[in-house]
Protein backbone atom coordinates (compact mmCIF):
# COMPACT_ATOMS: atom_id res chain seq x y z
CA UNK A 1 0.00 0.00 0.00
CA UNK A 2 1.56 3.44 -0.86
CA UNK A 3 2.24 5.95 1.76
CA UNK A 4 -0.58 8.99 1.72
CA UNK A 5 2.37 11.53 0.84
CA UNK A 6 3.21 9.28 -2.22
CA UNK A 7 -0.54 8.52 -3.09
CA UNK A 8 -1.46 12.77 -3.01
CA UNK A 9 2.07 13.14 -5.33
CA UNK A 10 0.40 10.58 -8.02
CA UNK A 11 -2.52 12.45 -7.68
CA UNK A 12 -1.22 15.92 -8.23
CA UNK A 13 1.06 14.84 -11.26
CA UNK A 14 -2.31 12.97 -12.68
CA UNK A 15 -3.81 16.51 -12.85
CA UNK A 16 -6.90 15.33 -10.42
CA UNK A 17 -7.48 17.58 -7.34
CA UNK A 18 -6.59 15.87 -3.91
CA UNK A 19 -10.41 16.94 -3.26
CA UNK A 20 -11.87 14.47 -5.63
CA UNK A 21 -11.96 11.37 -3.50
CA UNK A 22 -13.97 13.21 -0.91
CA UNK A 23 -16.17 14.37 -3.73
CA UNK A 24 -16.42 10.83 -4.94
CA UNK A 25 -17.45 9.28 -1.52
CA UNK A 26 -19.63 12.02 -0.42
CA UNK A 27 -23.31 10.25 -0.96
CA UNK A 28 -25.83 12.80 -3.51
CA UNK A 29 -27.21 16.05 -1.35
CA UNK A 30 -24.04 16.30 1.26
CA UNK A 31 -22.55 19.17 2.79
CA UNK A 32 -18.56 18.75 2.33
CA UNK A 33 -16.35 21.73 3.95
CA UNK A 34 -13.15 22.29 2.38
CA UNK A 35 -10.80 23.24 4.95
CA UNK A 36 -7.98 26.33 4.13
CA UNK A 37 -5.00 25.45 1.95
CA UNK A 38 -4.41 25.30 -1.93
CA UNK A 39 -5.79 21.88 -3.45
CA UNK A 40 -3.76 21.52 -6.63
CA UNK A 41 -5.85 19.77 -9.88
CA UNK A 42 -8.97 19.70 -11.51
CA UNK A 43 -11.88 19.01 -9.86
CA UNK A 44 -15.50 17.29 -11.07
CA UNK A 45 -18.74 16.97 -9.47
CA UNK A 46 -21.68 14.20 -10.61
CA UNK A 47 -23.86 14.38 -7.58
CA UNK A 48 -25.73 16.85 -6.26
CA UNK A 49 -23.96 18.50 -3.22
CA UNK A 50 -22.87 21.63 -1.30
CA UNK A 51 -19.41 22.48 -1.66
CA UNK A 52 -18.09 25.05 0.60
CA UNK A 53 -15.26 26.45 1.39
CA UNK A 54 -14.26 27.68 4.80
CA UNK A 55 -11.50 30.13 5.64
CA UNK A 56 -11.03 30.82 1.12
CA UNK A 57 -9.50 27.67 0.10
CA UNK A 58 -7.50 27.92 -3.41
CA UNK A 59 -8.41 25.56 -6.07
CA UNK A 60 -5.63 25.63 -8.22
CA UNK A 61 -6.40 23.94 -11.84
CA UNK A 62 -3.61 22.18 -13.96
CA UNK A 63 -3.53 24.60 -16.40
CA UNK A 64 -5.42 21.70 -18.92
CA UNK A 65 -8.99 22.74 -18.88
CA UNK A 66 -11.89 23.49 -16.63
CA UNK A 67 -10.65 23.60 -13.05
CA UNK A 68 -14.22 22.81 -11.58
CA UNK A 69 -16.51 20.45 -13.67
CA UNK A 70 -20.00 20.55 -12.41
CA UNK A 71 -22.47 17.89 -14.16
CA UNK A 72 -24.82 17.26 -11.80
CA UNK A 73 -27.97 19.19 -10.98
CA UNK A 74 -28.71 20.64 -7.70
CA UNK A 75 -24.96 21.82 -6.69
CA UNK A 76 -23.48 24.28 -4.99
CA UNK A 77 -20.13 26.21 -5.14
CA UNK A 78 -19.54 28.35 -2.40
CA UNK A 79 -16.78 30.39 -1.04
CA UNK A 80 -13.71 29.62 -2.99
CA UNK A 81 -10.72 30.96 -4.68
CA UNK A 82 -10.28 29.63 -8.06
CA UNK A 83 -7.15 29.88 -10.00
CA UNK A 84 -7.11 28.65 -13.95
CA UNK A 85 -3.41 28.95 -14.64
CA UNK A 86 -3.83 30.97 -17.96
CA UNK A 87 -4.22 26.87 -19.31
CA UNK A 88 -6.72 25.07 -21.60
CA UNK A 89 -8.74 26.15 -25.04
CA UNK A 90 -11.03 28.52 -26.10
CA UNK A 91 -12.03 25.59 -28.53
CA UNK A 92 -13.39 23.50 -25.06
CA UNK A 93 -14.92 26.04 -22.88
CA UNK A 94 -11.78 25.56 -20.46
CA UNK A 95 -13.19 27.70 -17.78
CA UNK A 96 -12.31 28.20 -13.73
CA UNK A 97 -15.88 27.07 -13.60
CA UNK A 98 -17.89 24.94 -16.40
CA UNK A 99 -21.40 24.19 -15.45
CA UNK A 100 -23.73 21.76 -17.57
CA UNK A 101 -25.94 20.65 -14.78
CA UNK A 102 -29.20 22.55 -13.84
CA UNK A 103 -30.34 24.71 -10.98
CA UNK A 104 -26.52 24.76 -9.93
CA UNK A 105 -25.41 28.06 -7.44
CA UNK A 106 -21.81 29.77 -7.72
CA UNK A 107 -22.00 32.41 -4.91
CA UNK A 108 -18.96 34.10 -3.59
CA UNK A 109 -16.23 32.66 -5.53
CA UNK A 110 -12.84 34.47 -6.76
CA UNK A 111 -12.04 33.40 -10.53
CA UNK A 112 -8.76 34.77 -12.26
CA UNK A 113 -6.34 33.53 -14.45
CA UNK A 114 -9.29 31.25 -16.32
CA UNK A 115 -9.64 31.86 -20.14
CA UNK A 116 -13.31 31.51 -19.25
CA UNK A 117 -14.64 32.59 -15.96
CA UNK A 118 -17.58 30.70 -15.08
CA UNK A 119 -19.13 28.91 -18.72
CA UNK A 120 -22.76 27.87 -18.34
CA UNK A 121 -23.60 25.43 -21.15
CA UNK A 122 -27.19 24.05 -21.67
CA UNK A 123 -27.75 24.27 -18.32
CA UNK A 124 -31.35 26.05 -16.54
CA UNK A 125 -32.00 27.82 -13.29
CA UNK A 126 -28.70 28.36 -12.42
CA UNK A 127 -27.76 31.49 -9.98
CA UNK A 128 -24.53 33.27 -10.02
CA UNK A 129 -24.57 35.56 -6.92
CA UNK A 130 -21.53 37.01 -5.47
CA UNK A 131 -18.30 36.39 -7.57
CA UNK A 132 -15.52 38.28 -8.92
CA UNK A 133 -14.64 37.02 -12.01
CA UNK A 134 -10.69 38.91 -12.92
CA UNK A 135 -9.47 37.58 -16.84
CA UNK A 136 -6.09 36.91 -17.89
CA UNK A 137 -4.92 40.79 -16.94
CA UNK A 138 -2.37 41.63 -20.02
CA UNK A 139 -3.48 39.24 -22.26
CA UNK A 140 -5.44 40.42 -26.04
CA UNK A 141 -9.24 39.78 -25.83
CA UNK A 142 -9.27 37.34 -28.59
CA UNK A 143 -7.04 35.31 -26.82
CA UNK A 144 -9.20 34.66 -23.93
CA UNK A 145 -13.53 33.90 -23.12
CA UNK A 146 -15.57 35.78 -21.43
CA UNK A 147 -16.10 36.60 -17.59
CA UNK A 148 -19.39 34.68 -17.77
CA UNK A 149 -20.65 32.72 -20.47
CA UNK A 150 -24.10 32.02 -20.66
CA UNK A 151 -24.90 29.62 -24.13
CA UNK A 152 -28.84 27.91 -24.58
CA UNK A 153 -30.15 27.97 -21.42
CA UNK A 154 -33.49 29.69 -19.76
CA UNK A 155 -34.40 30.88 -16.08
CA UNK A 156 -31.01 32.31 -14.97
CA UNK A 157 -30.21 34.74 -12.43
CA UNK A 158 -26.80 36.72 -12.32
CA UNK A 159 -26.52 38.99 -8.74
CA UNK A 160 -23.97 41.16 -7.32
CA UNK A 161 -20.98 39.65 -9.34
CA UNK A 162 -18.10 41.78 -10.52
CA UNK A 163 -16.34 40.85 -13.51
CA UNK A 164 -12.84 42.59 -15.05
CA UNK A 165 -10.28 42.16 -17.81
CA UNK A 166 -11.78 39.52 -19.71
CA UNK A 167 -12.55 39.58 -23.28
CA UNK A 168 -16.64 40.22 -22.70
CA UNK A 169 -18.19 40.80 -19.33
CA UNK A 170 -20.95 38.79 -19.36
CA UNK A 171 -21.86 36.85 -22.69
CA UNK A 172 -25.50 35.52 -23.54
CA UNK A 173 -26.61 33.12 -26.65
CA UNK A 174 -29.80 31.86 -27.22
CA UNK A 175 -30.26 32.21 -23.32
CA UNK A 176 -33.84 33.87 -22.25
CA UNK A 177 -35.99 34.82 -19.33
CA UNK A 178 -33.17 35.65 -16.55
CA UNK A 179 -32.50 38.24 -14.11
CA UNK A 180 -29.38 40.28 -14.19
CA UNK A 181 -28.76 42.57 -11.69
CA UNK A 182 -26.19 44.43 -9.38
CA UNK A 183 -23.44 43.14 -11.17
CA UNK A 184 -20.05 45.55 -12.09
CA UNK A 185 -18.24 45.05 -15.27
CA UNK A 186 -15.72 47.15 -15.68
CA UNK A 187 -12.10 47.00 -18.45
CA UNK A 188 -13.53 44.47 -20.81
CA UNK A 189 -14.31 44.66 -24.28
CA UNK A 190 -17.82 44.84 -24.38
CA UNK A 191 -19.45 44.37 -21.05
CA UNK A 192 -22.08 43.03 -21.95
CA UNK A 193 -22.58 40.72 -25.21
CA UNK A 194 -26.11 39.72 -26.74
CA UNK A 195 -26.95 37.68 -29.16
CA UNK A 196 -30.52 35.90 -29.75
CA UNK A 197 -31.65 35.86 -25.96
CA UNK A 198 -35.61 37.44 -25.56
CA UNK A 199 -37.39 38.06 -22.53
CA UNK A 200 -34.30 39.55 -19.95
CA UNK A 201 -34.41 41.90 -17.35
CA UNK A 202 -31.13 44.10 -16.34
CA UNK A 203 -31.33 45.92 -13.76
CA UNK A 204 -28.71 48.27 -11.58
CA UNK A 205 -25.97 47.08 -13.57
CA UNK A 206 -23.00 49.19 -14.07
CA UNK A 207 -21.19 48.68 -17.22
CA UNK A 208 -17.73 50.87 -17.13
CA UNK A 209 -14.54 51.87 -19.40
CA UNK A 210 -14.84 48.91 -22.32
CA UNK A 211 -15.60 49.22 -25.92
CA UNK A 212 -19.26 49.39 -25.53
CA UNK A 213 -21.06 49.28 -22.51
CA UNK A 214 -23.61 46.76 -24.25
CA UNK A 215 -23.71 45.29 -27.64
CA UNK A 216 -26.98 43.90 -28.16
CA UNK A 217 -28.12 41.95 -31.01
CA UNK A 218 -31.17 39.83 -32.65
CA UNK A 219 -33.28 40.01 -29.31
CA UNK A 220 -36.70 41.04 -28.13
CA UNK A 221 -38.39 42.23 -25.51
CA UNK A 222 -35.76 43.27 -23.40
CA UNK A 223 -36.06 45.30 -20.60
CA UNK A 224 -32.71 47.81 -19.47
CA UNK A 225 -33.68 49.55 -16.42
CA UNK A 226 -31.56 51.72 -13.75
CA UNK A 227 -28.34 50.72 -15.22
CA UNK A 228 -25.34 52.62 -15.73
CA UNK A 229 -22.93 52.80 -18.38
CA UNK A 230 -20.53 55.01 -18.66
CA UNK A 231 -17.01 56.33 -19.66
CA UNK A 232 -16.69 53.67 -22.72
CA UNK A 233 -14.32 55.79 -25.29
CA UNK A 234 -12.19 54.85 -28.20
CA UNK A 235 -12.92 55.50 -32.15
CA UNK A 236 -16.18 53.21 -32.19
CA UNK A 237 -16.71 53.53 -28.78
CA UNK A 238 -20.65 53.36 -27.57
CA UNK A 239 -22.35 53.13 -24.67
CA UNK A 240 -25.22 50.35 -25.81
CA UNK A 241 -25.72 49.38 -29.11
CA UNK A 242 -29.06 47.62 -30.46
CA UNK A 243 -28.60 45.66 -33.46
CA UNK A 244 -32.09 44.29 -34.39
CA UNK A 245 -33.56 44.41 -31.31
CA UNK A 246 -37.12 44.80 -31.12
CA UNK A 247 -39.72 46.10 -28.15
CA UNK A 248 -37.34 46.69 -26.11
CA UNK A 249 -37.74 48.49 -22.84
CA UNK A 250 -35.19 51.46 -21.57
CA UNK A 251 -35.88 53.13 -19.04
CA UNK A 252 -34.54 55.24 -15.83
CA UNK A 253 -30.69 54.56 -17.27
CA UNK A 254 -27.74 56.63 -17.10
CA UNK A 255 -25.62 56.67 -20.13
CA UNK A 256 -23.07 59.19 -19.60
CA UNK A 257 -19.26 59.88 -20.64
CA UNK A 258 -19.27 57.83 -24.29
CA UNK A 259 -17.76 58.31 -27.33
CA UNK A 260 -21.53 57.41 -28.92
CA UNK A 261 -24.26 57.14 -26.48
CA UNK A 262 -27.26 55.16 -27.94
CA UNK A 263 -26.39 53.27 -31.21
CA UNK A 264 -29.51 51.45 -33.07
CA UNK A 265 -29.75 50.01 -36.58
CA UNK A 266 -32.40 47.63 -37.47
CA UNK A 267 -34.41 48.33 -34.57
CA UNK A 268 -38.08 48.24 -34.18
CA UNK A 269 -40.71 49.88 -31.58
CA UNK A 270 -38.01 50.34 -28.96
CA UNK A 271 -39.60 52.52 -25.95
CA UNK A 272 -36.81 55.09 -24.30
CA UNK A 273 -38.22 57.02 -21.48
CA UNK A 274 -36.74 58.86 -18.66
CA UNK A 275 -33.25 58.14 -19.66
CA UNK A 276 -29.96 60.49 -18.93
CA UNK A 277 -27.90 60.82 -21.85
CA UNK A 278 -25.05 63.40 -21.36
CA UNK A 279 -21.80 63.98 -22.14
CA UNK A 280 -20.95 61.80 -24.84
CA UNK A 281 -19.41 63.12 -27.96
CA UNK A 282 -23.01 61.75 -29.90
CA UNK A 283 -26.05 61.00 -27.69
CA UNK A 284 -27.68 58.95 -30.40
CA UNK A 285 -26.69 57.28 -33.80
CA UNK A 286 -29.67 56.51 -35.50
CA UNK A 287 -29.90 54.51 -38.91
CA UNK A 288 -33.10 55.03 -40.86
CA UNK A 289 -33.28 51.51 -40.74
CA UNK A 290 -35.31 51.61 -37.15
CA UNK A 291 -38.37 51.91 -37.30
CA UNK A 292 -41.70 52.57 -34.89
CA UNK A 293 -39.32 53.82 -31.58
CA UNK A 294 -40.08 56.25 -29.41
CA UNK A 295 -38.05 58.79 -27.02
CA UNK A 296 -39.81 60.44 -24.06
CA UNK A 297 -39.46 62.47 -21.06
CA UNK A 298 -35.45 61.79 -21.13
CA UNK A 299 -32.77 64.11 -20.46
CA UNK A 300 -29.85 64.78 -23.00
CA UNK A 301 -26.89 67.22 -21.28
CA UNK A 302 -23.73 68.35 -22.56
CA UNK A 303 -23.44 66.06 -25.59
CA UNK A 304 -21.65 67.59 -28.45
CA UNK A 305 -24.46 66.38 -30.48
CA UNK A 306 -27.94 65.34 -30.26
CA UNK A 307 -28.12 62.97 -33.19
CA UNK A 308 -26.26 61.64 -36.22
CA UNK A 309 -28.86 60.29 -38.55
CA UNK A 310 -27.41 57.69 -40.72
CA UNK A 311 -29.85 57.29 -44.10
CA UNK A 312 -32.33 59.63 -45.55
CA UNK A 313 -35.77 59.24 -43.72
CA UNK A 314 -36.82 58.30 -39.92
CA UNK A 315 -39.83 57.87 -38.52
CA UNK A 316 -38.48 57.37 -34.72
CA UNK A 317 -40.59 59.83 -32.55
CA UNK A 318 -38.86 62.14 -30.46
CA UNK A 319 -41.20 64.45 -27.71
CA UNK A 320 -40.95 65.85 -24.38
CA UNK A 321 -37.59 65.29 -23.53
CA UNK A 322 -35.16 67.93 -22.20
CA UNK A 323 -32.22 69.22 -24.30
CA UNK A 324 -29.50 71.41 -22.67
CA UNK A 325 -28.56 73.05 -25.77
CA UNK A 326 -32.00 74.24 -26.65
CA UNK A 327 -32.65 78.01 -26.01
CA UNK A 328 -36.46 78.84 -27.08
CA UNK A 329 -38.51 80.72 -24.81
CA UNK A 330 -41.04 79.30 -22.70
CA UNK A 331 -43.58 82.51 -22.92
CA UNK A 332 -46.59 80.57 -21.71
CA UNK A 333 -45.08 79.22 -18.93
CA UNK A 334 -46.32 75.65 -19.78
CA UNK A 335 -42.53 74.23 -19.58
CA UNK A 336 -42.67 73.40 -22.69
CA UNK A 337 -40.66 75.60 -25.09
CA UNK A 338 -42.11 77.43 -27.50
CA UNK A 339 -40.79 76.50 -30.99
CA UNK A 340 -39.96 72.92 -31.78
CA UNK A 341 -36.00 71.81 -30.79
CA UNK A 342 -34.01 70.22 -34.06
CA UNK A 343 -31.91 67.53 -33.17
CA UNK A 344 -30.58 67.85 -37.06
CA UNK A 345 -28.07 70.38 -38.26
CA UNK A 346 -26.16 70.07 -41.51
CA UNK A 347 -22.94 68.90 -39.92
CA UNK A 348 -24.72 65.96 -38.15
CA UNK A 349 -25.94 65.16 -41.24
CA UNK A 350 -22.42 65.08 -43.35
CA UNK A 351 -21.12 63.17 -40.42
CA UNK A 352 -23.67 60.50 -40.83
CA UNK A 353 -22.94 59.68 -44.31
CA UNK A 354 -19.87 61.41 -44.93
CA UNK A 355 -17.25 59.50 -42.58
CA UNK A 356 -14.17 61.69 -42.58
CA UNK A 357 -16.55 64.71 -41.15
CA UNK A 358 -15.88 63.35 -37.51
CA UNK A 359 -13.17 64.46 -37.73
CA UNK A 360 -13.67 67.64 -37.76
CA UNK A 361 -16.74 67.00 -35.62
CA UNK A 362 -15.51 69.13 -32.08
CA UNK A 363 -13.81 71.87 -34.59
CA UNK A 364 -14.55 75.59 -34.68
CA UNK A 365 -15.48 74.94 -38.40
CA UNK A 366 -18.55 72.80 -37.40
CA UNK A 367 -19.61 75.12 -35.49
CA UNK A 368 -19.54 77.52 -37.78
CA UNK A 369 -21.07 75.49 -40.46
CA UNK A 370 -23.94 74.49 -38.27
CA UNK A 371 -24.76 77.80 -36.89
CA UNK A 372 -24.88 79.61 -40.69
CA UNK A 373 -27.00 76.53 -41.85
CA UNK A 374 -29.42 77.23 -38.83
CA UNK A 375 -29.57 81.03 -39.91
CA UNK A 376 -29.85 80.31 -43.87
CA UNK A 377 -31.49 76.28 -44.58
CA UNK A 378 -29.83 75.85 -48.13
CA UNK A 379 -28.77 72.33 -47.58
CA UNK A 380 -31.38 69.40 -47.85
CA UNK A 381 -30.66 67.80 -44.52
CA UNK A 382 -33.53 65.44 -43.06
CA UNK A 383 -35.37 67.21 -40.51
CA UNK A 384 -35.90 65.46 -36.91
CA UNK A 385 -37.43 67.36 -34.47
CA UNK A 386 -38.69 67.32 -30.55
CA UNK A 387 -41.97 69.54 -30.80
CA UNK A 388 -42.22 69.59 -27.12
CA UNK A 389 -39.00 70.11 -25.87
CA UNK A 390 -38.85 70.53 -21.97
CA UNK A 391 -37.84 73.63 -20.17
CA UNK A 392 -36.46 71.81 -17.37
CA UNK A 393 -35.38 68.42 -16.64
CA UNK A 394 -37.06 66.15 -15.11
CA UNK A 395 -36.83 64.29 -12.01
CA UNK A 396 -34.81 61.40 -12.83
CA UNK A 397 -33.91 57.83 -10.80
CA UNK A 398 -30.06 58.03 -11.81
CA UNK A 399 -27.41 60.77 -11.22
CA UNK A 400 -26.60 63.57 -14.09
CA UNK A 401 -23.17 65.02 -14.81
CA UNK A 402 -22.46 67.88 -16.73
CA UNK A 403 -19.61 68.36 -18.62
CA UNK A 404 -17.18 70.41 -17.45
CA UNK A 405 -17.14 74.17 -19.55
CA UNK A 406 -13.82 73.70 -20.03
CA UNK A 407 -14.37 70.45 -21.80
CA UNK A 408 -17.01 71.96 -24.07
CA UNK A 409 -15.63 75.33 -25.20
CA UNK A 410 -11.73 74.07 -25.23
CA UNK A 411 -10.65 73.57 -28.55
CA UNK A 412 -7.01 72.16 -29.56
CA UNK A 413 -4.43 74.03 -31.32
CA UNK A 414 -4.42 71.02 -33.94
CA UNK A 415 -8.29 71.03 -34.29
CA UNK A 416 -8.35 74.82 -35.00
CA UNK A 417 -5.91 74.22 -37.77
CA UNK A 418 -7.92 71.43 -38.97
CA UNK A 419 -11.42 73.52 -38.67
CA UNK A 420 -10.19 76.17 -41.55
CA UNK A 421 -11.91 74.36 -44.69
CA UNK A 422 -14.95 73.64 -42.41
CA UNK A 423 -14.67 77.50 -41.22
CA UNK A 424 -14.66 78.27 -45.53
CA UNK A 425 -17.29 75.57 -45.57
CA UNK A 426 -19.62 77.60 -42.88
CA UNK A 427 -18.83 80.92 -44.94
CA UNK A 428 -19.94 79.54 -48.37
CA UNK A 429 -22.96 78.57 -47.29
CA UNK A 430 -23.73 81.80 -45.33
CA UNK A 431 -22.58 84.02 -48.22
CA UNK A 432 -25.31 81.56 -50.25
CA UNK A 433 -28.11 81.85 -47.85
CA UNK A 434 -27.46 85.91 -48.22
CA UNK A 435 -27.70 85.99 -52.27
CA UNK A 436 -30.92 83.66 -51.86
CA UNK A 437 -31.90 85.97 -49.36
CA UNK A 438 -31.90 89.12 -51.62
CA UNK A 439 -33.07 87.33 -54.20
CA UNK A 440 -36.16 86.62 -52.75
CA UNK A 441 -36.68 89.88 -51.32
CA UNK A 442 -35.84 92.06 -54.36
Amino acid sequence: MLPLAALAWLVAQSGISPLQARIDEAPPGAVVVVEPGTYEGDLTIDRPMHLVGHGRPRLVGSGAGTVVRITAPDVTLEGFDIDGRKGGSLAKDSAGVHISGPRATIRDCHVERSLFGIYVREANDVRLEHNVIAGIIGADPGDQGSGIHLFNTTGFTLIGNRVHDSRDGIYLQSSSHGRIAGNVVTDVRYGLHYMYSDDNVFEDNRFERSAAGAALMYSKRIVLRRNQFVHNRGFASVGILFQSCDDVLVEDNLVEDNARGLFLEGTQHDTFRHNAISTSDVAIVLYDSSVASRFEGNVFIGNLSPLQLIGRRTDTVFTDNYWSDADEPDLDGDGIRDRPYRLSNVFDHLRGNLTAADLFAQSLGAAVLSSAETAFPVLDAVPVEDPRPLVRPPALAVPVHARDEDDVNGVALWELSASATCVAGGLFVLASGRRQLAVHTS
